[in-house]
């Protein structure tokens, strides 16, 4: 009985192994296609955005990061136009304008910003 255990355990450890390794190289900073799941997560929501942050945070990447500074900067204006009463509805359409022109351009792996205020989106949250 305590084989079974052993080679039990001996089985679950290499594979443990080998999740660490899958993941190390699924988001791998020299592979592109690592900072194109971080830039579509960081698109999905709020809790999205938190995970693409984690996600970024250990295996930086450019496109990555370059999409979580624009969904955070989207977000935020998003929010405050949302506040103000008469140009809410409006200002949302334009926000979400922005939200798909943003995620098409992280589903393409550009790296093109937000019309008029993705520059300074860049700009204002180059720490993340």
């Amino acid at each position: 009985m305590s084989e079974e255990k052993k080679d039990f355990g001996d089985k679950a450890e290499e594979a443990a192994k080998e999740f660490k390794e899958d993941v190390k190289e699924a988001f791998d900073p020299a592979n592109p296609e690592s900072g194109k799941t971080v830039a579509i997560v960081a698109h999905l929501t709020l809790i999205g955005w938190i995970i693409a942050i984690i996600m970024n945070s250990s295996n930086k990447t450019e496109l990555g990061s370059f999409y979580v500074r624009q969904t955070l900067g989207i977000f935020l204006i998003g929010f405050v136009l949302g506040i103000i009463p008469i140009i809410n509805i409006i200002g949302i359409l334009i926000v979400f304008v922005f939200w798909i022109m943003s995620l098409i351009g992280a589903i393409n792996g550009n790296q093109k910003p937000v019309f008029l205020v993705g520059e300074y989106f860049q700009n204002w949250f180059k720490s993340l």
